[in-house]
């Protein structure tokens, strides 16, 4: 179930100390707070909102609160990867009426496993400038060059170069895996008459991990 999937990310997270695998836990009543640093976003791989010992959140609970341990909420993954992923930071609260009820009388917690991955915008005619620390190499989970909405790198363009906003290059992941420059001439034109960018999203991960 969720938590067999929550302790086996868990133990993933000690094979690479560069891209922390980060577990956080928040009792019902507060509020998860899922942050990344400057130019990352959230990559939600587990939540779960319910109860499964009888110690994590069990300060001044009465123990009839804390006998159920085999509650889970079925909503809990879909809830937090809608409002946290791809956001830079991310605050939910662990309560019945975000995840629903799935014990009643249990005092519950809500678990998140996530990683933050970088994210990089890239203006056409620009260069991406993607990197990572020595003994580390770069991992692409998402790329696009294109344009989907009128706002990014709208500096000093017309508003019909900006109307498009349904604008995606279907090789892009492939080129960026291949090198970094984002013109037209490397990903193909998608939009004629459209001013686009690239986004990439990436990890870096140790050598040792990729052999």
């Amino acid at each position: 179930g969720n938590k067999t999937q929550l302790l086996k990310l868990l133990l993933l997270g000690g094979t690479c100390p560069t891209e922390p695998i980060i577990h956080s836990v928040t009792c019902e009543g507060s509020q998860a707070n899922l942050q990344c640093g400057e130019g990352q976003v959230l990559v939600i791989h587990g939540a779960d909102y319910g109860r499964h010992d009888k110690t994590t959140c069990s300060d001044g609970r009465a123990a009839s609160q804390l006998q159920v341990v085999q509650c889970s909420s079925p909503t809990s993954n879909d809830v937090v990867a809608k409002s946290c992923n791809g956001k830079n930071s991310c605050t939910i609260p662990a309560s019945n009426s975000v995840f629903g009820d799935p014990c009643v009388g249990t005092y519950k917690y809500l678990e998140v496993v996530y990683t933050c991955q970088f994210q990089t915008v890239t203006c056409e005619g620009s260069q991406a400038k993607l990197q990572c620390g020595k003994g580390q190499i770069l991992v692409i989970h998402r790329a696009d060059y294109g344009r989907h909405d009128q706002t990014t790198c709208s500096n000093l363009q017309s508003d019909c170069m900006l109307r498009d906003v349904l604008c995606s290059s279907p090789e892009s992941i492939k080129v960026v895996a291949e090198r970094c420059r984002s013109t037209s001439s490397v990903f193909g034109n998608p939009c004629f008459g459209t001013y686009k960018y690239l986004e990439v999203d990436y990890t870096c991960q140790c050598k040792y991990l990729k052999q």
